[in-house]
């Protein structure tokens, strides 16, 4: 199945129950929970998405799996090619693996040791090279064009989109009543795919994108009406850290679906990292803490409302937790 090159919120909508179904063997329904704790903390009906549970530890499953799944025999045989700083990666060498491929997978110096390490586990093979995400993925793509092989964007791609849009379906068949979900940003894929079908099914629900200051390149570029190459510094946030490919499907996307962007810094994201873990009871990574964070920068806003938060994904460095004493 190929979905239209064009940015359409309403045929992405279309293709994600197929899609759903598609997928389904290599995903873990993950559970929406009532928060108390932060019920209470914020007056809002919170519910946390627990994608930091699924078998890669996080949602990026999703997108990969739609992706691959779709191929063809001989298409996975010419190769499969794609760039990320670990969660992507670990989702495509998982769905690989599932398919009995070898891809190969891009990232940047500097990636967490234990992503790559997971990579590498899976039977991905793993390359170092660039600084920067956007750098790495125009490695990435080079390498794909010039080998005749597939290149899986980690959000610029329908099918990718559309496959994280399969989460949004399952919160609307997990909660009756959906008035907001704050949901961290890096490329927009999450955000694009989530959106698109809750906005479709749901008009009045409120999407908000959240990023760290360090590293908010969609948020400005949303601001300034185009894409812009905004600096990016480190964060906790690793799982949105960095550029925006130029061109990206995803910016008319979220331009069509956001209804409002927060960032944070560091200091809240470590602060909802430690918050959380402590009273959940449940790992996450700092991608996730940053959604948490947002809604805390609106607390009383969503007063009694259903409010969903999506927990991104889980996978932390034993190094990062040791740092925030939770080890």
């Amino acid at each position: 199945m190929s979905l239209s090159s064009q940015p359409d919120v309403q045929s992405i909508h279309r293709q994600i129950p197929e899609i759903a179904h598609k997928i389904e063997p290599l995903l873990t329904t993950t559970p929406l929970l009532h928060s108390p704790y932060y019920s209470d903390l914020t007056g809002a009906n919170v519910f946390f998405k627990y994608e930091n549970l699924q078998a890669t530890g996080s949602f990026k499953i999703r997108g990969a799996a739609a992706k691959l799944m779709g191929m063809s025999t001989e298409t996975l045989a010419n190769g499969i090619v794609t760039a990320s700083t670990g969660n992507h990666g670990k989702a495509v060498a998982f769905a690989a693996q599932s398919l009995e491929v070898t891809p190969t997978i891009y990232a940047p110096t500097g990636t967490d040791p234990v992503k790559s390490a997971a990579i590498t586990q899976l039977g991905g093979r793993v390359i170092f090279a660039g600084s920067d995400c956007v750098d790495t993925e125009l490695i990435a793509i080079e390498h794909a064009l010039k080998n005749n092989a597939t290149y899986v964007a980690p959000y610029n791609d329908l099918e990718v989109i559309a496959g994280q849009g399969t989460l949004g379906l399952e919160i609307s068949d997990q909660l009756d009543t959906v008035d907001a979900v704050f949901l961290s940003m890096g490329g927009g894929g999450l955000a694009s795919g989530v959106g698109a079908y809750l906005k479709t099914e749901i008009p009045n629900c409120k999407i908000i994108g959240c990023s760290p200051k360090n590293s908010c390149v969609l948020i400005k570029s949303l601001e300034a009406g185009k894409l812009l190459p905004f600096p990016s510094t480190a964060t906790l946030s690793d799982g949105t850290a960095g550029g925006v490919e130029p061109g990206s499907i995803t910016f008319p996307l979220c331009q069509k679906i956001i209804d409002q962007c927060c960032t944070v810094s560091e200091t809240e994201i470590k602060a909802e990292l430690i918050r959380f873990m402590k009273n959940e009871n449940n790992t996450i990574e700092g991608a996730a803490a940053v959604a948490i964070a947002g809604l805390q920068k609106s607390r009383r806003t969503f007063k009694d409302q259903n409010v969903v938060v999506l927990l991104c994904g889980g996978n932390i460095s034993s190094e990062t937790l040791d740092k925030l004493g939770l080890s």
